[in-house]
C-alpha cells in the first residue's frame, strides 16, 4: 500500500494547525502563551491535543503503542475523518458491507463520495472476493464491521486476511462489539497489515457511552495522517480523565462483559419459547437479532409498554426483525413477560 498515493492531494500538502499545546510539551509554572483565562483551574487550560496519558493507559491494556492509536469524539470522528483525507468528493469510491453500521454511509453521502454495497450471504457474512470485485481503482476504502451491527455475528477471519492481503487500500474493521465475542481482535495483527485501521470504542463493553469517544489502532503512517487534519482538542478534558479512571477499573468492566454474556444466554433461551419469535440469529454481542411475526406491532406494542427495542425490518436482509440490547436481568425479565402477553 503506498500510502501517499490514497491520499487527497490538499491533505497531501496540507500545513496543519500548530496549538499552543504541540509548540510546547511538559510542565511549567506559568502558563502564558495560549490565551487562557488564569483563573478556575484546571478546567481554565486546554487539554493535551494528543492525549498521550489516556493513550499510554490504552496501551497497558491493549498491548497496541501509544503512537498506533487515535483518539476520537466517538468511532464516529475517525470514520469521518477517513473519508476527509483519502476520498476525493465526487471521484473516489468506499465499498462495504451490507447490512452494516449506518454512518459508514452517513458519511460517505456527507463527504460526497460514493459508497458501494455489497449483500452479505444467508448466514450474513462475505467473501473477500465479491468485496474485491466491488472495487475498482477509485476505491480507497473497505468497510467492515465484526461483530456486525445489526446481525451480530463475527466475520470469517480468513476472508479478512484475504482482504487486507488483496487489496491496495484501507481496511477498515470495527471491532466495537468485540470484548463480547467468542473470536480474537485483529489487534495483534496490526504490525502485518500496513492497510489495517481497527476501530473500538468505550460505548458498549466500557459502558461509557456519555463520554464519546473512539479509539482507532493502525500504522503510525494513518496515525499521522488522522493527528493532521483533526480538530486541534478534539478530547476535552473531562473525557480523558474518565477514560482514565474507568480503564484503572477494568476489573469492573470484565465482571460487567460476563454478566452480559450470561444474560445474553439466558433471553436468547426465553425467547425461543416464544411463538411469535420465528428465528434467533446467532450473536457475538451484546444484542441479539430475532426475526418474529409482526415486527412493527410488535415494536408499537413493546413502545406502549415502555420498552424500546430497535425495529430493523427496514433494513437489508432484515425484513421482519427486531434488534434487541441485553439489559439488566431485570429489564430482561420485563421484555420476556411483555413478549409473552402477545403470544
Amino acid at each position: 500500500m503506498n500510502l501517499e498515493k490514497l491520499l487527497r492531494e490538499n491533505i497531501r500538502s496540507l500545513q496543519p494547525y500548530s496549538s499552543a499545546r504541540d509548540e510546547f510539551k511538559g510542565e511549567a509554572s506559568v502558563y502564558l502563551d495560549a490565551n487562557e483565562n488564569p483563573y478556575n483551574a484546571p478546567f481554565n487550560r486546554y487539554p493535551d491535543p494528543l492525549q498521550w496519558e489516556v493513550k499510554a493507559e490504552i496501551s497497558r491494556i491493549k498491548h497496541v503503542p501509544p503512537e498506533n492509536i487515535f483518539l476520537g469524539n466517538g468511532s464516529d470522528e475517525p470514520i469521518d475523518l477517513l473519508y476527509r483525507a483519502f476520498c476525493e468528493p465526487r471521484l473516489d469510491n468506499v465499498v462495504a458491507i451490507e447490512p452494516t453500521y449506518g454512518m459508514y454511509k452517513v458519511c460517505a453521502n456527507i463527504n460526497d463520495v460514493e459508497y458501494r454495497k455489497v449483500l452479505l450471504d444467508e448466514n450474513f457474512d462475505f467473501t473477500a472476493d465479491k468485496l474485491l470485485s466491488a472495487t475498482n481503482l477509485c476505491t480507497k476504502i473497505i468497510w467492515l464491521c465484526s461483530p456486525n451491527n445489526p446481525t451480530g455475528n463475527s466475520l470469517n477471519s480468513k476472508e479478512i486476511i484475504k482482504l487486507l492481503e488483496s487489496f491496495d487500500g484501507i481496511v477498515v474493521l470495527d471491532e466495537a462489539y468485540i470484548d463480547f465475542s467468542s473470536g480474537s481482535s485483529f489487534l495483534d495483527k496490526l504490525a502485518l497489515y500496513p492497510n489495517l485501521l481497527i476501530l473500538q470504542t468505550f460505548s458498549k463493553a466500557w459502558g461509557s457511552a456519555a463520554i464519546r469517544l473512539g479509539m482507532a489502532f493502525a500504522s503510525t503512517e494513518i496515525i499521522s495522517v488522522l493527528n493532521k487534519i483533526k480538530y486541534p482538542y478534539n478530547i476535552n478534558i473531562l473525557t480523558q480523565k474518565q477514560a482514565i479512571k474507568t480503564i484503572q477499573s477494568a476489573i469492573q468492566v470484565k465482571d460487567w462483559v460476563e454478566i452480559l454474556l450470561e444474560e445474553r444466554t439466558k433471553l436468547i433461551d426465553s425467547l425461543k419459547e416464544l411463538e411469535i419469535v420465528q428465528h434467533i440469529y446467532p450473536t457475538d454481542s451484546n444484542f441479539v437479532l430475532l426475526k418474529v411475526n409482526d415486527a412493527n406491532e410488535i415494536y408499537k406494542y413493546l413502545v406502549d409498554k415502555g420498552i424500546i427495542v430497535r425495529n430493523r425490518s427496514s433494513v437489508s436482509l432484515c425484513l421482519g426483525c427486531l434488534r434487541i440490547t441485553v439489559g439488566t436481568p431485570e429489564e430482561n425479565n420485563t421484555l420476556i413477560q411483555a413478549l409473552k402477553s402477545v403470544s
